[in-house]
């Protein structure tokens, strides 16, 4: 009997669902060789950014770090995935990639608007990030007026 309570107990932790949470998204501008910031300084990337804005025929794209973690999915099939919504276009750009594990626990990964889709988007309006296992939606953030 105490057995099948253990084994009954070990089963019930294995089928775990999946947990997964999208802990920060960051957009960052991108100059014309691909930099979003001169120095490893947060101060430094901060005027950067900010230098960028002031000027936007220096810049070429867009990325996006998101931070997010997951625990119990099937690694196969998750994927990370970015809408967004630009102030030229009315149907919103998807970037969409495999997200891979780089860490045990925190996972970053970046996803770029750059070229011909940056251009044609302008300035974004709203984002939403969102991380799937296969067609199940696992953990969303969006941006204010998403």
């Amino acid at each position: 009997m105490l057995l099948q309570l253990i084994l009954a107990a070990g089963f019930a932790l294995n089928a775990e669902a999946a947990t997964a949470r999208i802990v920060k998204v960051l957009p960052h501008l991108l100059d014309n060789e691909g930099r979003h910031t001169l120095s490893p300084s947060l101060y430094e990337r901060d005027a950067y950014q900010a230098f960028l804005r002031k000027n936007p025929d220096k810049c070429s794209g867009l990325r996006f770090d998101v931070q997010w973690k997951v625990k119990a999915a099937d690694w196969s099939q998750l994927r990370l995935r970015l809408e967004i919504r630009g102030s030229k276009e009315g149907k919103p750009f998807v970037l969409d990639q495999p997200a891979r594990r780089n860490h045990w626990y925190n996972r970053w990964s970046s996803l770029t608007l750059d070229g011909e889709s940056y251009q044609k988007a302008g300035d974004v309006i709203s984002w939403r990030a969102t991380l799937w296992e296969g067609d199940k939606l696992l953990a969303e953030q969006k941006s204010f007026l998403w």
